[in-house]
């Protein structure tokens, strides 16, 4: 069959205030869609991807127009939704046989509420998208029905069905590497600046899954039963080197944490640094999972930046969220990064449940404290899935408008703050981070290169505007 694989048009100003979008907006490659991709055409599937971050809505339909699919498979988040469904009813009064399914994050979690939502929309994919939509498109190319198809929930005229849910995949080496030919110019898809060392960069997820129980976080396996699945070294290397004949020269890993099997990450470092393989390289890990002689052997191997999750300066905070470290391993974890020549990058949350504006303002000294490369400041966001939004009463309330499910939007507000003190927080914090006299002579001896003076132009621009313009993260385009 003839594939089309979309990600919905967006803009970056829908997601970041309009002055500061220039030092925020990132382009991830869509790891989960080309995945998908490359299975497909491992089953002798036509697939071609259309990317909304590059493309109009009126294009993505046009491109349609000239393909001709006859299956399209939607790719969704929280706040991309209504986007997905728009594009799905355009698409659908275009084109009424095309078939139309939907994944991503908010398909996952709240399943066939996307089909009472959207009747234009004609199946959901709700896990493991590699097996399921292969078994599903094979279906429809054999005109049958998808009754058995595991992971699908399908609409059947005027009544929805749910199949039984796809097996978790434990053997990952089985899947093919994503399909990066699919993407067409690989230096579009670029992360922030200052978050990256060479281009092009390409992603890559050595694991899937979690076996931590943070509030926030969404995983398939919801529950933890089977914890980690891990491809092996060997497969990952390989990938790895396919990319660098691809012409990538920098790699993101993607993973959760790289490091939650400590003795597989040392492994996959020596092995990069033993094949003498060129390129940079960056990733997350835990800060409990990391010590000296790991980010060294990482650092040896081509790394150049780590981001460990601080989240919060309280540590009633951290318990909240079940983030399972302390102030003293985030302390004692970054201090050895930097001791070792990693650039360190570390996140933080404000409306923590039962965090106070007060409590904000500790974790903004925290992080002044910490002084790593790079801080980011965001809003705890319920997505569907987790268990903050499963227990919404008990920790606050939520907003209903999908597109303030970004971690800029304030979707989510604790009974202890209100939305305005999140966002004021929010401000204070990259302004007084930023503007540090102690951050500005470190950032200025570190330029190195044209990448690092543009990225610095542009932290700058956005750095003026938190302190020229009052409420900027009430900025918002109103989606098209």
């Amino acid at each position: 069959m003839k594939c089309a694989l979309i990600i919905p048009a967006w803009e970056p100003e829908e997601i970041f205030p309009t002055k500061t979008a220039a030092s925020q907006i990132n382009y991830w490659q869509p790891l989960g869609t080309l995945y998908v991709g490359a299975s497909l055409q491992q089953a002798g599937h036509e697939v071609e991807f259309l990317n909304g971050a590059f493309l109009s809505h009126s294009e993505i339909l046009e491109a349609v127009k000239t393909l001709t699919p006859d299956f399209i498979g939607l790719y969704s988040t929280t706040f991309g939704w209504p986007k997905a469904k728009k594009t799905a009813q355009d698409l659908k009064k275009l084109f009424p046989d095309i078939f139309i399914t939907v994944g991503g994050p908010y398909p996952i979690a709240v399943k066939e509420k996307c089909l009472e939502d959207c009747v234009w929309m004609d199946a959901v994919v709700e896990g493991e998208g590699e097996i399921t939509t292969v078994e599903m498109v094979n279906k429809l190319a054999e005109g049958k029905t998808l009754d058995g198809v595991r992971g699908v929930i399908y609409r059947d005229g005027k009544k929805i069905n749910k199949n039984q849910s796809q097996p978790l995949l434990h053997d990952l080496d089985v899947i093919p590497f994503p399909a990066r030919e699919l993407l067409g110019a690989a230096d579009h898809y670029i992360p922030a600046p200052a978050t990256y060392k060479r281009k092009p960069v390409a992603v890559i997820m050595t694991s899937r899954g979690c076996n931590r129980k943070c509030i926030y976080c969404f995983q398939i396996d919801k529950h933890r039963k089977t914890g980690i699945r891990y491809r092996s070294v060997d497969n990952v290397l390989e990938e790895i080197e396919l990319c660098l004949r691809q012409g990538y020269r920098e790699i993101k890993f993607i993973d959760e944490t790289l490091a939650a099997d400590y003795d597989r990450a040392m492994l996959l470092a020596r092995e990069i640094k033993k094949r003498g393989l060129d390129f940079t390289w960056f990733a997350s890990a835990c800060v409990n999972q990391v010590d000296k002689p790991l980010l060294k052997a990482f650092k040896d191997a081509g790394c150049w930046a780590i981001l460990m999750g601080a989240e919060s300066g309280v540590q009633k905070n951290l318990h909240t969220l079940r983030k399972g470290i302390t102030l003293a391993q985030i302390r004692k974890a970054v201090r050895a990064a930097q001791e070792v020549g990693l650039k360190v990058f570390t996140p933080f949350l404000f409306g923590i449940p039962g965090e106070t504006f007060a409590e904000g303002l500790q974790t903004i000294e925290f992080a002044c404290e910490l002084n790593p490369d790079v801080a980011n400041f965001h809003s705890l966001t319920p997505f569907p899935g987790t268990e903050l939004h499963d227990n919404l009463e008990q920790y606050g309330t939520v907003s209903g408008d999908l597109s303030d499910f970004t971690y800029q939007g304030a979707a989510f507000i604790p009974h202890s703050m209100t939305r305005e003190e999140i966002r004021t927080l929010r401000q204070i914090a990259f302004k007084k981070f930023y503007s540090r006299p102690r951050f500005l002579v470190h950032r200025v001896a570190g330029l190195r290169s044209l990448n690092d003076m543009q990225a610095a132009m542009t932290g700058m621009k956005s750095l003026f505007w938190l302190w020229a313009a009052n409420g900027i993260f009430k900025q918002k385009l109103q989606s098209k």
